[in-house]
């Protein structure tokens, strides 16, 4: 196992944590009344539910908004989303995928698409990036969990396949099957997980320099304060040096 990648995802970039909450708080929201509406209403019982509750909670999402959307599933007044996934490329030739909570395909199409053809980027067909892509389990801790070798070797009691640890966070890859398996044995040794969820793992990254680099956040940030977008997965590796020249 290894567990010194410097490999970056949208969910770990400088500035992230910068987004607007209201729009983080819609998009957990959303997660957690479709995994409610997907299975039990009981995060005990419901490991999807469970993970999108514990990632509301890392947040700090009230309480009071958790129950709510839980509520609003087990009460059948939620609306009927449905998973889309969107390919496409950026600036650079950067593979992207978007993942998509929507109750309105038509709608979010034409704002996906918007968003790409704005800033210097093609939405493509389904499966023309995702074959430079990995489909895994992802479970992330913060810094505060432990230091490096703590996480590791809790990592490798639980059966992990990798980790990838950075000053901020810590990434624990497993297999898709294995995920919750993983995750609920890593709870018992660092406490509850920022997040559990598949993820796009790139096979190969494309180093973004410059001018790109800023072309390619403005069409990352787009996509992602696009309501129904959820989640956005992209394979460039953008050094420390290069994120710091945007502010």
């Amino acid at each position: 196992m290894a567990g010194h990648s410097k490999f970056k995802n949208i969910m770990h970039r400088k500035g992230a944590q910068d987004k607007k909450r209201s729009g983080m708080f819609s998009k957990l929201s959303r997660e957690i009344t479709v995994a409610a509406k997907m299975g039990l209403p009981d995060p005990d019982m419901n490991p999807r539910l469970r993970a999108a509750v514990n990632a509301a909670k890392a947040q700090s999402m009230p309480k009071d908004n958790i129950q709510r959307a839980i509520d609003k599933a087990s009460k059948g007044d939620a609306e009927n989303y449905e998973e889309v996934r969107y390919e496409g490329y950026g600036p650079n030739g950067v593979a992207i995928i978007v993942e998509a909570l929507t109750d309105n395909r038509n709608r979010t199409a034409t704002n996906v698409r918007t968003a790409f053809s704005k800033n210097g980027g093609n939405l493509g067909a389904s499966g023309s990036v995702a074959h430079g892509f990995e489909r895994l389990g992802l479970i992330e801790y913060s810094a505060a969990a432990g230091d490096e070798d703590k996480v590791m070797e809790a990592a490798i009691e639980a059966g992990a396949d990798d980790v990838q640890s950075d000053e901020d966070s810590h990434q624990i890859w497993t297999q898709q099957d294995g995920m919750h398996d993983v995750a609920k044995a890593l709870e018992a040794a660092l406490g509850p997980a920022d997040a559990v969820k598949l993820a796009w793992k790139p096979t190969l990254t494309t180093e973004v320099s410059g001018d790109a680099v800023a072309s390619l956040m403005k069409l990352v940030d787009a996509l992602e304060d696009d309501d129904d977008v959820q989640t956005v997965w992209g394979n460039y590796d953008i050094s420390d040096d290069e994120l710091a020249k945007l502010g």
